[in-house]
């Protein structure tokens, strides 16, 4: 009787450093592929439309309304080739195995891929966490069917995000600036940040001064700080007593520099007391393991990254099977991963730092998934940072993780905390709002750690840095009350309140998880997406909202208040959660989104209903009672007196830095104003001239309803034309470049152009210089060919010296040097090249800023030139109806 041939599987994950992975563990008869991410998507150009949907009102969003939402899929050209593949390779399985990731995208894509396929063997989900052998092996031999509830609920998110984006982004195109975008959740981060903008701006400082004593006690030479805290029986203001508006709270007493220094004259020759002595013990748990949006806050603050950067970082080493997977809201632990870090704790802490039992963490977090795991090292056994071999950022956020995990298993802290209260007479009585003053009382705070416990391991980090760890300790000398304390210093020192602080990208993490405002898997993305918009730039590590943002979000503010309200926008998240958890039909959620339901109306209402916009008004922000106005306009942002002078606004002054005298020095010193000198007769687009931050040059300005993919033709000026009297004869001359002065003997054409450095012939990848500028328009055939024949004058030019030197990089510890390129200034390594941003000035950038932007583009996947072979045609292919 012949052998019944093995079983073969056919198992997809997204990308092929998991398929690699996963392959290594599994044995023979198991095929592992990639699909490269999502294989089908909705139409993103009209040119992805299939033909039979083109006449559809419909079509233009890919979302049929009228169907039930029904959403229109199409699979992308360069993933036609993969589907193909995956199809050829099913041929000879016999079951087919669908490994995406266990969240709602990864349900989707596999979803998707069934949908494609359409496999006539059987078909599995196969779910793991993290990519370890046993993990792998747990996950082939308990397959599940794919789960229509998070399919459901991943496809009415994406839905609704289609629908409000290109809703609401027209009237954005209309009434702001073309090209603009507006979306469910990026809309409501970016006013987010422009609140905080608008809290600065309208904050008023107020000045006030406190004074603190340098003291010993009596026979102790031990010096410690009191901070006085009342005088004659008041309070003493501090920074916290007052408003934004600059007024004290209550009573509080505001010291000005004649009283507070007076005061500290006088206690210096004053008598000092203890009148009370209170100790009292205290404990600190450990914290919980990281989630992804307490590990992108903490990577921010002490690494340094930005949430891409360390989502970019984590997805590799999840892929290289270092961490379990980490995109979660859990921070749960599974029994195996907790007796791991038990068991390394006691290694390399001893018992004394093992708690009893162990510590069972559950989420805070509306809607966390517990069912997966917090972010941890992979495996039964952890592997330190020592013994990973990892390097760069790979080792700095691995052992991140490993240290949380551990110290998340680890005892309390213990320590003890003191607070004194001192009473102290004056020499002399001090005048006080009119009133003779002598009796003031201070206050003296200690903190000694008696017992390290998990702080040995890991100390959390705070957005302000000037906050104190937990670690931090202030030692106080044994005292008790009744005894004399002698004064070795008493400093008066003045302070001003400071407006709230911008969000930091940890920041901003942390304000939207609080308010239940998007997923933790799309923070990172949603950070990216403003930033890139121009909504939103960054100064130093703070996020910056640009006067364009401040426009986008008052008109959204205006006509769509309900679509960036916080509460709303959190609303929709839970809607979108219970989806997921089967409690709610996506024909509910979307009807009720697009049409409205009771006192809530739905987007369709609000668009087709807007009341008057001003253009103008909207985009106009009067600066404080000075007769300047700032304006976004459609060339960029100015300043404009009531004399109708005007004056370009830098692209990295922060909004509430513009003041009246900063507008006035602007004013009165103008840069070279964006100005439209005339319209392309072949194209009908205005032309502008703007300065750069590669000096001035002429564009197309393209209107809303360009086609996408039209790009604007730009043309340096020639170092003779001047901004102010470049014409439109000018700026078609240098539009119309390169110009072709003809073709060779053999039929290849020879352009002249102008370049970086000078105006120059090209024939294929043979360059020449010209004499000069004008040469381009003027050089005929038979002079450029005699430069050809001439011999090629090589001149290697000397490499050029750095702008600036600013250290080791912390990844690769290379150095990293400013320079100045063909494309502009750049930081390099010597390996990697990161073009600067236009709000990064090469005089001014950080070592971090530089760090950050080689990251980004190291993380950046490198580009392939897509085939020349093309296709117009898409495949629909959503055959299968979904529950609604």
């Amino acid at each position: 009787m012949a052998k019944a041939s093995p079983k073969r599987y056919l198992v997809i994950v997204e990308s092929p450093t998991k398929a690699s992975k996963i392959a290594s563990y599994l044995g023979p008869g198991y095929v592992v592929e990639s699909s490269r991410g999502h294989v089908r998507d909705l139409p993103t150009s009209a040119s992805d439309i299939p033909a039979k949907y083109k006449a559809e009102k419909w079509a233009r969003t890919g979302v049929n309304i009228d169907r039930d939402f029904e959403p229109l899929y199409v699979v992308p050209t360069e993933k036609k080739a993969t589907i193909r593949s995956l199809k050829e390779k099913l041929k000879d399985a016999d079951e087919l195995l669908l490994a995406t990731d266990g969240d709602r995208e990864g349900e989707a894509i596999a979803w998707h891929l069934l949908q494609e396929l359409k496999p006539s063997v059987p078909a599995k989900r196969m779910v793991f966490h993290e990519i370890t052998p046993q993990a792998i092996t747990e996950a082939v031999s308990n397959p599940r069917d794919l789960d229509a509830d998070l399919v459901d609920a991943q496809e009415t998110r994406r839905i609704l995000d289609r629908l409000y984006g290109y809703e609401v982004s027209p009237v954005l195109w209309k009434k702001v600036m073309p090209r603009l975008s507006a979306g469910r959740v990026q809309s409501v981060a970016t006013r987010l940040i422009v609140d905080r903008e608008r809290e600065r701006m309208r904050f008023t400082t107020a000045a006030y001064w406190d004074l603190t004593a340098t003291l010993t006690a009596e026979g102790d030479t031990t010096e410690f700080p009191a901070r006085l805290t009342e005088v004659a029986g008041r309070k003493i203001a501090q920074g916290r007593d007052f408003t934004a508006d600059g007024v004290v709270a209550g009573n509080a007493l505001v010291l000005d520099e004649t009283t507070a220094t007076g005061l500290a004259e006088q206690l210096k020759a004053g008598r000092f007391v203890t009148s009370s002595v209170e100790a009292r013990p205290y404990t600190r748990r450990p914290y919980a393991p990281f989630r992804t949006t307490t590990l992108q806050q903490e990577a921010g603050r002490k690494l340094g990254f930005t949430a891409q950067r360390t989502m970019s970082v984590a997805q590799s080493l999840y892929e290289g099977g270092w961490i379990t997977y980490m995109r979660t809201d859990s921070v749960t632990l599974s029994d195996q991963a907790i007796r791991a870090a038990r068991s390394q704790v006691s290694d390399l802490y001893g018992p004394a730092y093992l708690p009893e039992k162990p510590r069972i963490y559950t989420s805070k977090v509306k809607n966390a998934q517990e069912a997966h795991e917090a972010i941890r090292p992979a495996g039964d056994v952890f592997r330190t940072p020592a013994q990973s071999g990892l390097s760069g950022d790979e080792r700095k956020l691995y052992e991140l993780i490993w240290m949380r995990t551990i110290a998340s298993q680890m005892a309390d802290a213990k320590g003890e905390q003191v607070s004194i209260q001192i009473a102290a007479t004056t020499a002399r009585p001090v005048t006080v709002e009119g009133t003779d003053a002598t009796e003031c009382r201070l206050t003296a705070s200690g903190r000694t750690v008696t017992f390290p416990g998990f702080l040995k391991a890991y100390v959390e980090s705070h957005d302000d840095p000037t906050e104190a760890g937990d670690d931090a300790q202030t030692r106080l000398p044994a005292l008790s009350t009744g005894q004399n304390l002698d004064p070795v210093d008493v400093a008066a020192a003045g302070h001003e309140t400071r407006p709230p602080a911008r969000y930091t990208e940890p920041s901003l993490v942390a304000k939207l998880e609080e308010l239940e405002i998007g997923r933790p898997s799309t923070y990172a993305s949603i950070i990216r997406t403003i930033t890139a918009r121009d909504y939103v730039f960054k100064k130093g590590s703070a996020l910056v909202p640009t006067w364009l943002a401040f426009a986008v979000t008052r008109l959204l503010e205006e006509q769509f208040p309900q679509l960036v309200d916080y509460a709303f926008t959190a609303t929709m998240e839970e809607d979108l959660d219970e989806i997921a958890r089967g409690d709610a039909k996506r024909l509910d959620i979307l009807n009720t989104f697009y049409f409205g339901a009771g006192d809530s109306q739905g987007l369709h209402k609000l668009v087709n209903e807007l009341g008057e916009i001003d253009p103008r008004v909207l985009s106009s922000f009067p600066i404080a009672d000075s007769g300047i106005t700032v304006r976004v306009g459609k060339y960029g942002t100015y300043v404009e007196d009531a004399e109708g002078r005007r004056a370009n606004v830098p692209a990295d002054l922060p909004p509430d830095e513009l003041t009246a005298d900063h507008a006035r020095e602007l004013l009165d010193t103008p840069v070279a104003q964006d100005r439209e000198i005339g319209v392309a007769p072949d194209t009908g687009y205005p032309i502008v001239v703007k300065s750069g931050r590669f000096g001035p040059y002429v564009t197309e300005v393209l209107p809303e309803g360009a086609p996408k993919g039209v790009k604007p033709r730009t043309g340096s000026l020639f170092s003779s034309m001047q901004p102010e009297t470049v014409t439109l004869d000018d700026a078609l001359r240098l539009l119309s470049l390169p110009r072709t002065v003809g073709h060779d003997a053999e039929g290849v054409a020879i352009t002249a152009q102008n370049g970086p450095y000078g105006p120059y012939l090209k024939k294929g990848t043979d360059s020449r210089p010209l004499p000069d500028e004008e040469s381009i328009f003027t050089v005929t055939l038979e002079e450029a060919e005699a430069i050809y024949a001439a011999p090629k004058q090589r001149r290697r030019a000397a490499a050029a010296a750095p702008l600036r030197e600013l250290g080791a990089d912390s990844a690769t510890g290379s150095p990293i040097v400013v320079k100045s390129g063909r494309f502009g200034p750049y930081v390099t390594d010597g390996t990697t090249n990161a073009t600067l941003r236009k709000t990064d000035a090469p005089e001014t950038i950080t070592k971090e800023r530089a760090e950050e932007l080689l990251a980004e583009k190291r993380a950046k996947p490198p580009t392939t030139r897509s085939s020349s072979r093309t296709t117009k045609s898409k495949t629909t292919g959503r055959t299968t109806k979904k529950k609604a």
